[in-house]
C-alpha cells in the first residue's frame, strides 16, 4: 500500500475514499466484492500511481471489469503481489546456502579422508622406534579418538544430508510458488509481470546473439458488448477458451502470457514474421471456427474472434516501442474490420 493511499485511510477521508469507490464501481458496473474494493480504493487513492493508471487504461477502453481482471491487477500491484517478490528473493538465498552446505560436506570429508592417512602413517613409523608397549597403547589411543571423530563426523554428515534434503525440498516449494504468482489464475498462462520479465530477456539475448524475435498481440473481438449479453462469468469461460488455443500453438520456446482484460501477447524468440503470421492465423482460424456454448445452459453464443498484430524487433530496439509497433498493428486489424492478423512492417512501409 503506498503511502499516499495508507495516509487517507487513517485520516478524516477514509470514509469519503469508501463512499467515493463504491460509487466508482456502480457506476462501472463492477461488483463491490472484496477484493474489487480494495482495487478501487488503490485507484481512487493513488490515481496517478502504477494501479491507478493501469486501472484509467483498462476503464478508458470501456472493456468489462471482469473477475479474471481483478485477479490479475490484485497479483500485479497489490501488496500481495510484492510477496511473491520476497519468496523469489527468498529462493534466491536458499540456492545460495544449499550449494555452500554441499561444498561444506565434501571439505569435511576429504578432511577426515586425510585424518585417517595421518595417523595411519603415523602409526607405522610409531612402530618402529621406542618402547613398542608404550607406543601401542598410544597408538591404541589414538586410534580410538580417530574412531569417535569418524563417528561424530558420521552423525553430522547424516544431520547435514538431512537438512540439505529439506532445503531441497523447500527451494522446490518457492519455484512452485514463484511459477504460481507468474501465472494468470484465470487462464494458466503467464501474467502481465511474467510477460514484461520476459520481454526484457528476449531483448537482452537478441542483443547478446545478434538475433532478432519476434513479438504478437491479440485481442477478442466485441469483448464488451460478448459480455454485457452473456454476463461476466461466461465472458472468463470465452477467455479460458481463446487462452487455450493460444497456449497450446504457442509451446516452447514460445511463451504466451495473459497482457489485459482480453488482451494476450506471444514472444517468439528466433522466429520471422511470415512464421509468426502463419501460426497467429491458424490460431485465429481455430478460434472463429467453433460454436461455443455457454456452459451452466447450453445457451449457443455463437463463433467467437480474434484481432492479432505483430512486430520483429529492430536490432537495439526497446521492449516498448516493440510493443507499441505490434499494437499499431493491432488497431490496424481492429479497424480494417477484425477477425484478421497484421504484420507492423506491411503497415511501416506503406507509411
Amino acid at each position: 500500500m503506498t503511502t499516499q493511499v495508507e495516509a487517507a485511510l487513517r485520516g478524516p477521508e477514509a470514509f469519503n475514499l469508501a463512499r467515493n469507490a463504491l460509487a466508482e464501481m456502480e457506476s462501472a458496473g463492477v461488483w463491490p466484492t472484496p477484493l474489487n474494493f480494495e482495487l478501487w480504493i488503490h485507484y481512487l487513492g493513488d490515481p496517478e500511481g502504477p494501479l491507478g493508471r493501469e486501472m484509467t487504461r483498462l476503464l478508458g477502453a470501456a472493456d468489462s471489469f471482469t473477475e479474471g481482471t481483478a485477479e490479475m491487477l490484485a497479483a500485479e500491484y497489490l501488496p500481495r503481489g510484492r510477496l511473491s517478490e520476497e519468496i523469489r528473493d527468498a529462493g534466491a538465498v536458499l540456492n545460495r546456502e544449499l550449494s555452500s552446505v554441499s561444498a561444506a560436506l565434501a571439505k569435511a570429508r576429504q578432511s577426515q579422508a586425510d585424518y585417517g592417512e595421518t595417523l595411519t602413517e603415523a602409526s607405522a613409523s610409531i612402530e618402529a622406534a621406542g618402547d613398542p608397549a608404550d607406543l601401542k597403547r598410544l597408538v591404541t589411543g589414538l586410534t580410538d579418538a580417530t574412531t569417535r571423530v569418524q563417528r561424530e563426523n558420521r552423525t553430522l554428515e547424516t544431520r547435514l544430508e538431512t537438512s540439505t534434503k529439506e532445503v531441497a525440498r523447500l527451494r522446490e516449494h518457492l519455484e512452485q510458488v514463484r511459477r504460481d504468482a507468474m501465472t494468470d489464475a484465470l487462464t494458466n498462462l503467464g501474467n502481465r509481470k511474467s510477460f514484461d520479465e520476459a520481454l526484457l530477456a528476449a531483448c537482452v539475448e537478441s542483443d547478446k546473439t545478434k538475433k532478432p524475435f519476434t513479438l504478437a498481440v491479440l485481442d477478442i473481438d466485441h469483448f464488451k458488448r460478448f459480455n454485457d449479453t452473456w454476463g461476466h462469468q461466461t465472458g472468463d469461460q470465452v477467455l479460458r477458451y481463446v487462452a487455450s488455443v493460444i497456449g497450446r500453438v504457442s509451446k516452447a520456446p514460445r511463451i504466451a502470457a495473459r497482457y489485459g482484460g482480453e488482451e494476450f501477447a506471444v514472444i517468439c524468440p528466433g522466429e520471422s514474421a511470415a512464421t509468426v503470421e502463419t501460426a497467429l492465423n491458424a490460431i485465429r482460424e481455430e478460434i472463429g471456427s467453433r460454436a461455443l456454448r455457454r456452459r451452466s445452459t447450453n445457451d449457443e453464443l455463437g463463433a467467437v474472434t480474434i484481432s492479432a498484430g505483430l512486430a520483429t524487433r529492430h536490432p537495439g530496439e526497446s521492449g516498448s516501442s516493440l510493443l507499441d509497433r505490434a499494437d499499431e498493428a493491432l488497431y490496424a486489424s481492429k479497424r480494417s474490420g477484425r477477425n484478421q492478423v497484421t504484420n507492423a512492417e506491411r503497415l511501416e512501409k506503406a507509411a
